[in-house]
């Protein structure tokens, strides 16, 4: 039943209150991310989010995308995924006309590194993308940190954890500089099949479509589910 509550929550088009300007610049950004284990080796994924650029109103964007991964061990990985990305033109719920219509095929590696209790994770990742205006390469890294609170030094069900990332994109064509991402946010893990986050988010955007630069206040329920394979300690974040 509390499950059914929090993908209620997560999807529920409520309002701010129209007599504060408290959220005005605020978006929103809500993500459900369910990864399957298959085995010690094998882990297959899949995401998908929305987005508006008022505080759950005027959504714009959503995307659903999905992929495989192959752990090399405990602390590399590799994966390969796509997806579809669209984005509408602001000023209503998925207003016409479309401004993007995206496919994406990309690459994944990720390296995990622990400094005390500081659990660190890099990802690299290469895109190609088919878009309205033609084919497009981008590159991303990602640094991540997950601090557990408390006296846990893993994130296991029923600790709390703080969440920092910067991200940059960049691509082979200029001004190749196409983005910054920062999050900073707390989470939970709830049990050992869910987690739950919250955070802050700024982005900066150098592009020709969508928002050049907001403040997204995010949700993320991450589902991690094991078909055989050991128990093992994973870092909570989604694939975005």
């Amino acid at each position: 039943m509390k499950r059914n509550y929090l993908l209620l929550l997560l999807f529920w088009p409520f309002e701010a209150p129209a007599q504060s300007d408290q959220f005005s610049d605020l978006g929103s950004w809500s993500i459900l991310n369910a990864s399957v284990k298959v085995n010690d080796k094998w882990v297959v994924f899949a995401e998908g989010q929305i987005r508006s650029l008022k505080f759950y109103q005027d959504f714009h964007y959503y995307e659903v995308k999905g992929g495989i991964q192959y752990n090399l061990d405990k602390n590399f990985s590799v994966a390969l995924a796509g997806g579809s990305y669209n984005t509408y033109s602001p000023g209503g719920s998925f207003e016409d006309p479309k401004l993007s219509d995206e496919e994406r095929l990309w690459e994944q590696l990720t390296m995990k590194q622990y400094y005390q209790r500081v659990k660190f994770e890099h990802r690299y990742r290469a895109e190609q993308r088919w878009t309205q205006t033609g084919f497009r390469h981008r590159f991303r890294y990602r640094l991540n940190a997950v601090i557990p609170l408390g006296k846990q030094q893993q994130v296991v069900p029923g600790v709390w954890y703080l969440n920092f990332s910067n991200e940059i994109f960049f691509t082979n064509q200029a001004p190749y500089f196409e983005r910054n991402r920062f999050f900073m946010g707390v989470g939970r893990k709830m049990t050992e099949s869910l987690t739950l986050q919250t955070g802050y988010m700024q982005q900066f955007d150098y592009r020709l479509i969508d928002e050049i630069g907001r403040s997204f206040f995010q949700i993320s329920f991450l589902f991690d589910l094991r078909w055989k394979g050991h128990s093992a300690e994973r870092l909570p974040g989604h694939v975005d």
